[in-house]
């Protein structure tokens, strides 16, 4: 009887050890990004910047100003598994990420992991950025560090138990945070730079796909579109026969908010359309033709 209660305990014990030792938070080589820090530069990390949509998250809700982004957050994202309030990402060093190191960046914009080795809920889109260039990373940060302080106080995401346990998201990024790309490799380069474009930085997907009921990207149904998180509408299909635009069309919608029909663009597309409108007209082409060429 004891020999039973024994063996249970024991594989009970061993059981919880395994999962503690697969939920651990996942770390870049912190040797990569430390020899990439003297060589970053800042003028390329903020194409990165806008391309990856960090002020459309991360500025206060209301800030309409022209200047350098503010990256004090306060914004609220709904969602099934509870309200989750952008932090304050600014170059404050208590407030803010100012005290960050590059790999402490890294570790975060890619594995979803915090410098105290905690996970990040992925309301931050680390399994869109998990594929981005190790270069783009440090640029980014190079930029990140040079844009104004806020001393603005983080808000508390509002999740309700289970969600709240931390540690059960290191089960989550097992099923779902992959750095393999959705798309094959394509053998046109514009096509292959706006491959990279949205689905490393763009994290377009994270709107315009379905999820699953724990809240992974259905691959399957990749931007056929979703509902809206917010409870309001559909958002809308990005294949091009739903779309039926032609590249110019994505283009002009890009940069300018406007449809063919002459519609604009409305609710949080227009902060990603200000970010949008700001690269290489050439990225924006790219863009446009990787959509064209969904099958």
């Amino acid at each position: 009887m004891y020999q039973r209660i024994f063996a249970f305990l024991t594989l009970v014990a061993v059981g919880l050890a395994a999962a503690w030792w697969l939920t651990a938070p996942v770390r870049v080589d912190a040797a990569v990004f430390s020899a990439l820090e003297p060589q970053s530069d800042p003028v390329a990390g903020q194409d990165v910047f806008n391309a990856a949509g960090c002020a459309s998250c991360h500025t206060a809700p209301g800030d309409e100003s022209d200047g350098p982004a503010v990256l004090s957050g306060g914004k609220r994202f709904a969602s099934d598994f509870g309200t989750f309030v952008a932090p304050n990402i600014s170059s404050d060093p208590v407030a803010g990420i100012g005290a960050w190191s590059l790999v402490d960046f890294a570790n975060a914009v890619r594995f979803g992991t915090s410098p105290q080795g905690q996970h990040y809920y992925p309301a931050f889109p680390y399994t869109t950025y998990i594929r981005m260039s190790d270069t783009d990373l440090a640029n980014l940060f190079a930029y990140m560090r040079d844009l104004p302080a806020s001393q603005a106080a983080s808000e508390p995401h509002e999740v309700g138990f289970p969600f709240n346990i931390r540690r059960s998201l290191g089960g989550w990024k097992l099923l779902f945070l992959r750095k393999d790309f959705v798309r094959p490799e394509a053998p046109d380069a514009i096509v292959e730079r706006g491959r990279y474009l949205v689905e490393a930085l763009g994290h377009c997907a994270e709107c315009h796909t379905g999820r699953n009921a724990l809240g992974g990207l259905d691959r399957s149904a990749w931007l056929q579109g979703a509902p809206n998180p917010s409870g309001k509408g559909q958002i809308p299909s990005l294949r091009p026969d739903d779309l039926q635009w032609s590249g110019f069309d994505i283009a002009a919608y890009l940069t300018t908010g406007f449809t063919p029909e002459f519609d604009t663009a409305g609710g949080q597309m227009t902060d990603v359309i200000k970010n949008l409108a700001k690269l290489p007209d050439s990225d924006i082409d790219a863009i446009a033709a990787y959509l064209l060429a969904l099958p």
